[in-house]
């Protein structure tokens, strides 16, 4: 059955987007398996037949932010797929997964998996699918005529843009700091 369009609330944030951002806080503070529908409605201040309507388990709510990421990926992949491989190609790409890592919910999405992997190995085939996902962009930062080192070398660009926001992470780091440190690694990568 269709749903109708998700209530707006004062802050512009629809409910689903609310039922998403405290179920993805819970999961990550509490566990996956720790925490439960009932839990999620309380901290919204929701009943859990309000969050039914939008969600019938958890698994569903995963799905949704994983789903939500995926066609973000997929919308840079067809981006870079359409570019000429190039350097101001490779220097763009950089910028705008950067881009993509910092808005949104990318980040926690990555934390959420790092505490909950053996939950969602078991339940959900998000970690594979990211898997490939994060293999294409690689693939988008060379070309198979490349020396394997160039390749891989490229391909660390990626992993760099990760890396800055679990290993970079005193509070006196700012988002924006941590951000340039992890552009300028990776565009030293693709260069």
């Amino acid at each position: 059955m269709a749903r109708p369009p998700a209530a707006e609330q004062p802050d512009g944030v629809d409910t689903r987007t609310r039922i998403q951002r405290v179920a993805l806080e819970l999961f990550t503070e509490q566990g996956y398996e720790a925490t439960s529908l009932r839990e999620i409605a309380e901290r919204l201040g929701v009943t859990k037949a309000a969050l039914y309507y939008h969600f019938r388990s958890k698994e569903e709510i995963v799905q949704s932010l994983f789903t939500d990421q995926l066609a973000k990926l997929d919308e840079l992949i067809a981006w870079g797929e359409g570019q000429p491989r190039t350097l101001e190609t490779r220097r763009e790409f950089v910028h705008r997964y950067a881009d993509l890592l910092q808005s949104g919910r990318p980040l926690e999405l990555m934390r959420f998996f790092e505490r909950n992997q053996t939950s969602m190995q078991e339940k959900h085939q998000a970690g594979a699918t990211i898997r490939e996902r994060i293999g294409r962009l690689q693939g988008l930062l060379s070309t198979t005529d490349d020396p394997p080192a160039e390749r891989l070398r490229r391909s660390l660009a990626i992993m760099a843009v990760h890396t800055a926001w679990f290993v970079l992470r005193e509070p006196d780091i700012s988002d924006e700091a941590r951000r340039a440190a992890a552009v300028e690694v990776a565009l030293s990568l693709v260069e």
